[in-house]
């Protein structure tokens, strides 16, 4: 699957290890690499100067030997609505053990199916991953929608010598729960405004107590390319952790059914009594792995990515990851406990 594509080829990058990967997608509906897959390849390589075999579409098999990675202004373009978060996934590992700054000009969806909305990545997994002592910058020139695609996200960051642990174990009391609801193109407001006042009135039922905030709001024209919908909404508690649910429109879809979606996984995400939600918990996988020390993590049940994770991980770096039941005094807790000695990496170039 193109998870283990980005995890295996970020760290084959940043250990300086030629990699193989053989059956790439082998059992979907168009096996190989998609144009998004392709692109990442791509920027790793140029990030490293790297040497890169079956680089193509529909390529089932790929060869690639990484060089040093050199920082410095580097363009992805997918030329679909595939994922500029999914770039961001495997290019962001190895800038941050570069030799000088990077720019990363990521080009595709920045709302997808599949994949991480932009939203998300710039409203919960900057800041929480920022925690392991690094900062980047992340600034949405134009967003992009399904089918075309054609929005540009333009990330800078400086590297760093090495990664602290994290140590995100408490959640703590949710003390406010915000969002946005968006259309963009032809579109009308309304439909935003619906997404929002389902997702509140969903909410509501749940937590009675706290202001709700989802704003609906309409892209400029000049900042968005092609029609889209969907909404976010996040919830951050009392001792910084933030949890969110979010959901696309989609042709034939009620507004009414997205913004409750959004509300029901956000919902879902708290009842676990985990720090962090199902989209976050893979993202911070290969963080872990790479930093000096022991991180840890409380999360909901395991997902699929993230043990995928985790196995790469554990294969390719000398990390160590344990994962155990959270001993909860709430037994309607389903929570889990995601501990890592990290590799302690440390750039060689600094």
């Amino acid at each position: 699957g193109g998870q283990i594509l980005r995890v295996s080829t970020a760290l084959s990058c940043l250990l300086g290890l030629p990699l193989r990967v053989r059956r790439i997608r082998a059992g979907r509906s168009q096996p190989g690499l998609r144009p998004q897959h392709l692109s990442g390849l791509e920027i790793i390589r140029d990030l490293c100067e790297g040497k890169l075999e079956g680089g193509e579409i529909g390529s089932t098999e790929i060869t690639f030997t990484p060089g040093k990675i050199k920082g410095g202004t580097h363009i992805a373009d997918t030329k679909t609505a595939g994922s500029v978060c999914l770039l961001m996934q495997v290019a962001m590992p190895c800038v941050l053990f570069a030799a000088s700054p990077s720019e990363l000009h990521l080009k595709g969806g920045t709302n997808a199916e599949m994949a991480p909305q932009i939203d998300y990545t710039v409203m919960v997994f900057k800041p929480i991953v920022e925690k392991f002592n690094f900062t980047f910058n992340c600034d949405i020139k134009k967003r992009g929608y399904y089918p075309q695609g054609g929005g540009e996200v333009v990330v800078q960051m400086s590297p760093v010598k090495e990664l602290s642990p994290i140590n995100l174990t408490e959640r703590g009391t949710v003390t406010k729960i915000y969002g946005r609801a968006f259309v963009a193109g032809a579109l009308p407001i309304k439909l935003a405004k619906d997404m929002s006042a389902a997702a509140v009135r969903c909410i509501r039922k749940e937590i009675r107590d706290l202001y709700v905030n989802i704003q609906p709001v309409r892209e400029p024209d000049d900042q968005a390319f092609g029609t889209g919908s969907g909404i976010i909404v996040v919830a951050e508690t009392s001792t910084g952790c933030l949890l969110a649910g979010s959901s696309l429109g989609k042709r034939g879809k009620n507004s009414d059914k997205v913004g409750i979606e959004a509300a029901e996984i956000l919902l879902r995400n708290l009842k676990h009594g985990g720090t962090v939600d199902d989209s976050l918990q893979d993202q911070l996988i290969i963080f872990m792995a790479l930093a000096k020390g022991v991180s840890r993590v409380k999360s909901g049940p395991i997902t699929l990515h993230t043990q995928t994770a985790i196995h790469f991980a554990e294969q390719l770096t000398k990390a160590k990851f344990t994962v155990t039941k959270s001993e909860e005094e709430d037994p309607s807790k389903d929570a889990y406990i995601i501990e890592c000695q990290g590799m302690g990496m440390i750039n060689p170039n600094l």
